[in-house]
Parts: C-alpha cells; structure tokens; sequence
C-alpha cells in the first residue's frame, strides 16, 4: 500500500460551498464528510468538549480517536460555547458567510439553542437549512431521542434479522445512522441545485425512521404493494436459511444468478442441465415460490468441491461469484490495492494513518481528500477572523484560548 499525501486545491462539484455543519457523532458526521470530499467547505463547530466521538477507540493524543478521524475529514473544526450569547452571536455572522446549516439535534434542542430554521432563516435567507432526527418534526413524536439501535428496532431491521436468526438481532453495524447520512448528503445537494435554479433557501429534514422503513419495504412490502394479505409482507428470498454464504470443501463461496439465462448456466455448473426443464426452476416466478428447495440443491452441491474450483467453474460460466472476506482480507485484496482504495498519509498531528478513498468518480469534478480529521478548535481563530470578528471576540464566544493552549502541550 502505498503512502499519497493530501490533494490540496482539487476542485470537487461542492467546491466553493461553505457548511456549517453542528451535527455531532455519526449521522450528521457522514453526511457532511460526503459533502466535504465533493469539495465543500465544511466548518465543523463543536462544544468545548468537542464531538463524542473523538473520545471512541484507540488514539495517539486526547480528543483524536479512530472514530472521529474516520468521519470528519475534510472539514475544520471551530469551538463555539453556545450556552454563551457571544458564541451564539458568533456564529450567525458565520451563517451570513454560509450556504448550508446542518445539525443532527431534535427540534426543541435546536429552538432552546435559539438555531432554529426561522431563526437562522432571519440571518441567510437563501441559506438551505438541513437538519435530520428520529421522526418527523410535525409529529407528536418530534422530540423523541433516538439512536442507530432504536431505529434498527422500530424500523423493521431487528425483527428482520430475526426471521433468519430466532430472535431480533441488530446489524453489526450502524447502518441506520450511515444510511440516514447518506440520504441528508443527498438531500442537502439536492436542495442546492434548487438554490442555484431558484435563488431561493429552503428547510431539509430527514426522519430515521422514514428513512429506514423506506429503505427496508422497498421489497420487503410485498404483497402489500397490491394490498393483497395473502401474499403477506417480506421478499421471501431473503429469509430462505440457505440465502447465506455457501460452505465449499475447504471454505465459503458468494454466489448468485439472476435471470433465467444465468440460471440455465448456473444448473450446468452445477451439474444439473435437467433442473433447467424442471417447472418449479425455469422461470424467475417458479424459483421464487421454490427458493427453499432451489437454494437447498445448491448447498448441498457446493459442499462437493472447493472454493477455487467453484470459482474457476463460475468465472468459466460468468456467473457473479466472489469469496467471504473479512476485514484483513479487505486490506490485502489485490483489486482494493490496485485502485488505491485504501490510502496511507500522515496526519499533522496523529502521525502514520490510514483511510479509505472517495468511492464516487467523476470525469470532470471529482472530489478530493484535502484535510485530514481536525484537532479539536483547531480552526477556530481562522475562520472566525475570515468573518472579521475581533481576537477578543472569539475568546468571548469560545474556548479556543484554553483549547490552543492545551494543543500546544500536546
């Protein structure tokens, strides 16, 4: 893996946008990542104690955990005490410089703060003001808490893994925070074209929960979609027990075919060129009233041979196939380092660090890595002096003489 240094002044399809971005742990932190690497402006504004995650997992120094550094890159951190009026006041000449205002606070925290969309809308109206939380702002469930483990719950996602598993099991990831990052990074750009066409701002919200059950129904509806009970809710191809990972002699294989010329292929590989005449396989309807039985045939047949020899024969056939891997496997595989995926740097402050590439490509705008993971109030003067305010007023409206200082030590 080779070592590549930052990519200083790309201009990605975001650049010349500035967001303040005051969403703290993971939702918000994805989403605006996602915007900074398309070549925003991020300026993130954190409490003196800065964003929870920087206290999470490993670390070379206090407040740089490997969880923040993985999810704020591209942005610059500025500390604002917003209990305070000076902070408050400091940071509405920052919205007078912004194009997107973006929290990840329920609505009556963000009214308490006195940063709600009227508020800040008063100050930049053609500001897009972006906020995402647990349900949606007009319900009587507004100012619910919710985390990624609710939302897995009340969504659906839990009871989901439980038809597979026996009992209600999360995924062993925040999916429904990253999911939901990834539709208020969209959203927000969205919003932005509006702008760009209209002139005018406008107020963006995601719900979790929405999201998530949007994102989970988009087959798992079902016979719902005709409002037919008797076909009931839930894909059923993706609760058969054999819908896993194949055990081969010697490992585990991925495998799927798809459309009935794959399938016809797939049953030559396999050694069965007669289940392609069999009623209950030869159409894509058939297999899915069968997929029980389709799917069994393949286990017990993959067992017979292993991993590399069902590779070569599916490979041979075009059949999509991969192996399992884990997330060393990840770091070693050829193709991840032929296109550079995973990239080696050093941070300013963290020294050696890894991170994983902008996935997204573009021809003529593509995005950049330009900052790594900011210190805590590492901006702070910067960004406030760019808004003309005084070396006093900031030390009013912060925490960044004391915050300078203990980073000097550091």
């Amino acid at each position: 893996m080779t070592e590549r240094a930052i990519q200083p002044g790309n201009a990605g399809p975001l650049s010349g946008f500035r967001i303040i971005d005051l969403s703290i742990n993971v939702l918000g932190p994805v989403a605006t990542q996602i915007l900074g690497d398309m070549g925003a402006d991020v300026i993130k504004v954190e409490s003196p104690e800065g964003d929870h995650t920087r206290h999470v997992g490993p670390s070379r120094s206090e407040a740089m955990g490997v969880f923040f550094l993985n999810l704020n890159r591209n942005k610059r951190s500025v500390v604002l005490d917003l209990k305070k009026p000076e902070a408050r006041n400091a940071l509405f000449r920052l919205v007078e410089t912004a194009d997107v205002f973006i929290h990840s606070m329920r609505p009556s925290a963000a009214e308490r703060l006195g940063i709600d969309y009227a508020a800040i809308a008063a100050i930049n109206p053609s500001l897009v003001y972006a906020s995402a939380s647990g349900y949606r702002p007009e319900s009587s469930r507004r100012n619910w808490p919710a985390f990624d483990d609710v939302i897995q719950g009340m969504s659906g996602v839990a009871a989901m893994n439980g038809r597979n598993h026996g009992e209600p099991r999360y995924f062993p990831t925040v999916i429904a925070d990253k999911h939901c990052g990834y539709v208020l990074a969209s959203a927000v750009s969205m919003a932005l074209l509006w702008r760009e066409r209209t002139g005018r701002g406008q107020e963006v919200h995601v719900p979790m929960l929405e999201s998530m059950v949007t994102f989970n129904m988009l087959e798992h509806l079902w016979g719902g979609v005709l409002d037919d009970p008797a076909h009931g809710l839930g894909y059923s191809r993706m609760f058969t027990p054999h819908r896993r990972p194949y055990r081969t002699s010697d490992g585990y294989i991925c495998l799927l075919a798809n459309t009935d010329e794959q399938w016809r292929r797939m049953f030559d590989v396999i050694g069965r060129p007669d289940m392609a005449n069999d009623p209950r396989f030869a159409k894509v309807n058939a297999r899915s009233q069968n997929i029980d039985t389709l799917y069994g045939v393949l286990s017990e047949r993959m067992e017979q041979e292993t991993t590399a020899e069902w590779r070569r024969r599916l490979d041979a056939a075009d059949i999509p196939n991969g192996p399992v891997q884990d997330f060393n496997d990840l770091l070693e595989d050829p193709y991840f380092k032929e296109t550079s995926f995973f990239q080696r740097t050093t941070h300013p402050t963290e020294g050696k660090f890894m991170t994983t590439s902008i996935p997204v490509a573009f021809s003529e705008s593509a995005g950049s890595i330009r900052r790594l993971a900011p210190r805590l109030g590492e901006h702070t003067r910067e960004v406030l002096e760019g808004c003309g305010l005084a070396s006093a007023e900031i030390d009013a409206a912060s925490a960044t003489a004391q915050t300078e200082k203990t980073l000097v030590k550091a």
